[in-house]
């Protein structure tokens, strides 16, 4: 299986079309073709050590990461942040570096300080809100503006409905 796997990606090459321009073909070295069936699977097969020496809490989903943990203390913030670190590590091991545009941190619970984390070089942007698979999660984890979006989307389609559908009356038991 490993042999099948890697002709498929041994020998690839690609080149770039603009305006009519094309440049010459360049030997691509890494990653997998786009929109493969075997892509998310090798992917999913690269990163499995991502979260082998974090002591904070992982989700993984695709190539989305959640790291967190529930602060109480000084030693619990420097714990996140250390795991942070250990994943720029893990990045820059592989050549897989984390767009820190991306990158987000999100404060929840009662008398939360504002704490300040970095990845690299870089201070994570605050966030009051986070939307994570289509559900929108404030830092007070109430749930009104999901609510009020869930709302929303059913008045729109509700208009729709209303707008596209044949109004009839009854009279005399025949339809007008």
């Amino acid at each position: 299986m490993i042999n099948w796997i890697e002709k498929w990606l041994i020998g690839r090459r690609q080149r770039v079309v603009v305006d009519g321009e094309v440049s010459n073909w360049k030997p691509v070295l890494s990653g997998v073709p786009q929109g493969s069936v075997l892509g998310p699977i090798l992917f999913l097969i690269y990163i499995n050590d991502l979260d082998d020496d974090i002591t904070s809490k992982v989700l993984k989903f695709a190539d989305d990461t959640k790291v967190f943990r529930k602060i109480k203390s000084d030693a619990d913030r420097q714990h996140l942040q250390d795991d942070l670190n250990k994943l720029i590590e893990w990045s820059e091991k592989w050549q897989m570096l984390f767009n820190f545009g991306k990158c987000k941190c999100l404060h929840t619970g009662h008398g939360n300080e504002d704490a300040q984390y970095t990845m690299g070089d870089t201070v994570l942007n605050t966030t009051s809100k986070e939307k994570d698979l289509g559900l929108t999660i404030s830092a007070d984890m109430k749930v009104s503006e999901q609510c009020g979006i869930a709302a929303a989307k059913g008045n729109q389609i509700l208009g729709l409905i209303r707008r596209n559908s044949v109004q009839r009356k009854r009279t005399n038991n025949t339809a007008v």
